[in-house]
């Protein structure tokens, strides 16, 4: 008599794409645009910071708020950069912590692979509860499909193999982007506010050169004078650049350190299913 072949097991149902949460960058942009544009005109602008308390004349000796605001319309646009730096940072900073979880990632990956060894998968699951980070979840993820393919009988030992280490794949693809969110934005300021540094520096030296043509006689304070306005934007410009570019390093260097101590675990969890399995 012919044996009836198993029925293939239920295809699994995908599981729901994970919300990346954080800043909507199409709100926040323009917030601090008109953040920048306020604080530009009212306190930089301010009267107080000029000569006979105009701000079309010349900024009180010494008084470099004033000398910012001469800076010209270039100066709010990197304020914007500026603001958009610190808040996506300090953005990442509190979401890359949550991912985090609590306690120690190392020692979490020390508890996780000692659990295994002794084949302790549920108590390795409890775990992954009690860290609440980005990890336990790809984790308890794997887990969960450690303890299903461990009572399936349709599949052999290498296709439970490939099934467990695709789980990991799709558990950690799901928590990526929730981590790298607004990252390419600060990448894209550590250059742009540069290059939008230099438009306002360019324009500024213009305005000196011109401005000293049209007397008809070298003015070296007026040039001094214009240069020294023209150069804020270079200033605001680097510093901003320079503070996008540590903070995505650091942030990269956070998350890389995350995924490395995911693929760990989730090699352990894959060596310690082939032998006792």
């Amino acid at each position: 008599m012919k044996t009836q072949s198993a029925s293939p097991a239920p295809a699994k149902a995908a599981a729901p794409k994970k919300s990346s949460g954080g800043l909507n960058p199409v709100f926040v942009i323009p917030i601090l645009f008109i953040l920048a544009e306020l604080a530009f005109h009212l306190f930089f602008g301010d009267g107080s910071h000029f000569q006979g308390g105009d701000n079309a004349k010349e900024p009180i000796p010494g008084d470099y708020v004033g000398t910012v605001y001469k800076g010209g319309f270039i100066v709010p646009f990197l304020f914007t950069c500026l603001l958009c730096v610190l808040v996506f940072s300090i953005e990442r900073f509190i979401t890359i912590g949550r991912a985090n979880g609590s306690g120690s990632i190392d020692e979490f990956v020390r508890k996780i692979k000692s659990l295994l060894d002794r084949n302790e998968v549920a108590a390795a699951i409890s775990e992954c509860d009690k860290q609440k980070g980005s990890i336990g979840n790809v984790v308890k993820t794997a887990l969960l499909k450690y303890q299903q393919l461990a009572t399936d009988t349709g599949l052999n030992k290498e296709q439970k193999l490939v099934a467990l280490q695709k789980e990991v794949e799709e558990a950690t693809t799901l928590e990526l982007p929730m981590l790298e969110k607004n990252l390419t934005i600060i990448a894209t300021l550590a250059s742009v506010s540069t290059l939008i540094a230099l438009l306002g520096t360019v324009l500024g030296m213009i305005r000196a050169f011109a401005a000293m043509g049209a007397t008809g006689q070298p003015d070296t304070g007026a040039l001094s004078t214009g240069i020294s306005e023209a150069l804020v934007n270079t200033a605001i410009g680097i510093g901003t650049a320079a503070l996008a570019t540590i903070m995505y390093s650091y942030f990269t260097s956070r998350i890389d350190t995350l995924t490395y101590n995911i693929d760990e675990i989730g090699l352990s969890i894959q060596q310690n299913f082939a032998a006792h399995n």
